[in-house]
């Protein structure tokens, strides 16, 4: 049987999720995230794209991503095999670190836009990581609600649908989680 064939058109955005092979560990310590983001701008280079928000968790990862003139496809297979070299270099091990498949929601509304940014930035909290959002390190979280700047991130866009100070009105949007019907935490 034949895969899906991944929607892709310039201007599009996506909710990128990937699991570590076997749900296991993609990053055991801080090198292994610093190397990802490393690799992220790399990719970045080449194949240009904005990063609205994301988050690396020990097991998985969430990206934001609107492509620009690459089809998804390209950015998600040359950081993964990158990321995965790197990886088995490190550990000393051989084969998949990536357990199947990305997977990729197209974003097609402002309202899905925004659901996703939250729900990217609340998963250390609903993980019972931690106790506060920002106090997650490998978020983007923490430089949308300080004037830090991250440079991974663009948030221009996110901004946009917030009410001065856009720093505090969306820090409220994602503390302050609605509790709604088909809403990304109850999948």
């Amino acid at each position: 049987m034949s895969r899906k064939l991944r929607i892709w058109y310039p201007g599009a955005m996506y909710h990128i999720t990937a699991r570590g092979n076997k749900r296991g560990a993609l990053f055991y310590d801080d090198c292994d995230y610093f190397t990802y983001l490393q690799i992220l701008e790399d990719v970045r280079f080449m194949y240009p794209f904005v990063l609205h928000s994301y988050c690396l968790m020990t097991n998985h990862i969430h990206l934001q991503i609107e492509t620009i003139d690459h089809h998804i496809q390209y950015i998600m297979k040359t950081l993964h095999s990158r990321y995965a070299v790197y990886l088995n270099r490190r550990m000393k091990t051989v084969g998949h670190q990536f357990q199947g498949r990305y997977g990729d929601e197209l974003i097609e509304s402002s309202e899905y836009f925004l659901e996703v940014s939250r729900y990217i930035h609340r998963n250390p909290l609903e993980a019972k990581m931690v106790i506060r959002c920002e106090d997650y390190p490998w978020s983007s979280y923490s430089s949308y609600i300080t004037p830090s700047p991250n440079p991974h991130v663009d948030p221009t866009k996110t901004y946009s649908f917030f009410l001065e100070p856009v720093h505090i009105s969306y820090q409220s949007y994602v503390e302050n989680k609605l509790e709604k019907r088909g809403s990304l935490y109850d999948k």
